[in-house]
């Protein structure tokens, strides 16, 4: 089975080639091939190419700074947007635009939208996510952040832990407890809070790679106006599952694509390293083939859900599930083939810890290396291998729900 699209969209993918020649240097061969801080500063130079022409928050509407593009046409940006190499935004834009962005567009009034969308587009915000806690990880209900309201103000107090691109924001959007007397998922408040005042405390964490992409952010009688509760207090659990559909769901439609680019890569050491011919190696390469096929598959269903409008939710978990644990097993053949290079790190490691290296990027031992170390972090981040079993078990199939400690 293979997607097909109309005439209209296709010309619609046509013009999207053409904005993307037009604007990528000539012989372009994807983020990858860059330089770290060549990276650096073309991504920030791109996404201003972006906002510029409607490309940053396609689907929204063209009156809260969208394109308002069709679900179609979003679906062909996404696509060759991937297939060129470049990305769709900057760092932050993932908690900006795809996360909250969307989310408000769902949950928030119409003042916050007119407020705060804007601002995420043109770059004046830039925000992180304040959701896990030392103490509420995969069990994210247990959020112990205390949110208590002073006047016009909520006083917030607590930690959050693991904040991607935490040291880059200005506003984080959090989950607190706005009434502790309820039960754990009914007293949390989705709260929109800006990060630049003395109650906040950012303190980057090293990674096992030796970047810091994630953070601590500690809450010191921090405040927020009163009417940046998003969807209505205490009804912060019903949002925040909202938001983390919106992270999964585009993921399973553009992932395939980047993980069948570094399968390519993958095929092209084998035969540099002259393993390709190996038994052992040829069966595991065939292995990562027919799973980035049924990745690909995957992303077909979420697409078409998509299409229809359906709203991601739950199913997001599975492809969450297949990408992380199957990302484990490819790098580990990749170092496998590297051999003893593999403890020599040298070129260019990846511009991010998470998911893929870039598009182009050279099959360095830095490389893989850093991709090989976070790809673990891939079963944890976003929601645990185990949480989404149970996900896909009790929300999904209709499994009874596992016995729970008071």
């Amino acid at each position: 089975m293979q997607p097909t699209y109309s005439s209209e969209a296709e010309a619609y993918r046509e013009k999207v080639q053409a904005f993307l020649a037009e604007k990528l240097p000539p012989n372009w061969q994807g983020i990858g091939a860059l330089d770290s801080d060549d990276a650096m500063a073309f991504v920030e130079e791109w996404r201003s190419t972006l906002y510029e022409a409607n490309y940053l928050a396609p689907g929204w509407p063209a009156e809260y700074g969208g394109a308002g593009l069709s679900a179609t046409e979003q679906v062909i940006l996404a696509e060759e947007f991937a297939k060129a190499g470049v990305p769709s935004g900057g760092p932050n834009d993932v908690f900006g635009i795809q996360m909250l962005g969307n989310t408000l567009l769902l949950w928030g009034s119409e003042e916050q939208k007119k407020h705060y969308l804007p601002r995420i587009l043109s770059g004046e915000d830039r925000w992180c996510q304040g959701y896990s806690e030392p103490d509420a990880g995969s069990d994210l209900g247990n959020v112990g952040l205390k949110a208590e309201l002073d006047g016009d103000e909520w006083v917030l107090n607590g930690q959050k832990i693991w904040t991607s691109a935490g040291h880059l924001a200005d506003h984080i959007f959090t989950l607190a407890r706005t009434d502790p007397d309820a039960p754990k998922h009914k007293g949390i408040s989705f709260l929109l809070v800006p990060m630049d005042q003395p109650g906040i405390e950012v303190r980057p964490i090293k990674m096992i790679s030796g970047d810091s992409e994630f953070n601590e952010v500690f809450y010191t009688d921090a405040r927020c106006p009163k009417e940046n509760v998003v969807g209505g207090t205490n009804n912060g659990w019903a949002v925040a599952m909202s938001l983390l559909g919106f992270e999964r769901g585009e993921a399973a439609a553009t992932g395939p694509i980047r993980f069948k680019a570094e399968l390519d890569r993958l095929l092209e050491l084998a035969n540099e390293r002259g393993v390709a011919d190996d038994p052992v190696i040829r069966q595991r390469l065939a292995w990562c083939y027919a799973q980035v096929e049924v990745m690909k598959f995957l992303g077909y269903r979420t697409l078409t859900q998509f299409l229809a409008g359906h709203h991601p939710g739950p199913d997001g978990a599975i492809s969450k599930l297949f990408w992380s644990e199957y990302h484990k097993k490819v790098t580990e053949l990749a170092v496998d083939i590297l051999g003893a290079d593999a403890l020599v790190i040298e070129g260019r490691p990846p511009s991010s810890a998470f998911q893929t290296d870039d598009p182009g990027a050279a099959n360095s031992s830095a490389s893989w290396d850093t991709v090989f170390l976070n790809a673990r972090a891939g079963t944890i981040y976003a929601g645990s291998s185990q949480i989404q079993r149970n996900i896909i078990g009790e929300m999904i199939l209709g499994l009874p729900k596992e016995p729970r400690p008071n």
